[in-house]
């Protein structure tokens, strides 16, 4: 599974990738997991507020750090 957190590298894009790691980890689940800052990867995928969260080449969301429960629940739904 291939998640990409969009944005600048700020606080709530940085506690965003330790979240999403972090629950990855507990559910044993194997992801490619990377910070992608390039302006014109947020432009492409219309995020307009960071952090923006891509699974498998889909934005899923934007705009702030995600709850926990969602972030299991993209985990749950991509590996299904």
């Amino acid at each position: 599974m291939d998640i990409k957190v969009l944005g600048t590298g700020c606080a709530k894009c940085a506690a965003t990738l330790a979240l999403i790691d972090e629950v990855a980890r507990e559910m044993n689940i194997p992801i490619a997991l990377q910070m992608e800052k390039d302006f014109n990867a947020l432009i492409g995928y219309g995020v307009m507020s960071t952090p923006g969260i891509v699974v498998n080449g889909r934005l899923v969301h934007a705009g702030s750090v995600p709850s926990r429960g969602r972030v299991e629940g993209w985990l749950e739904h991509a590996t299904a």
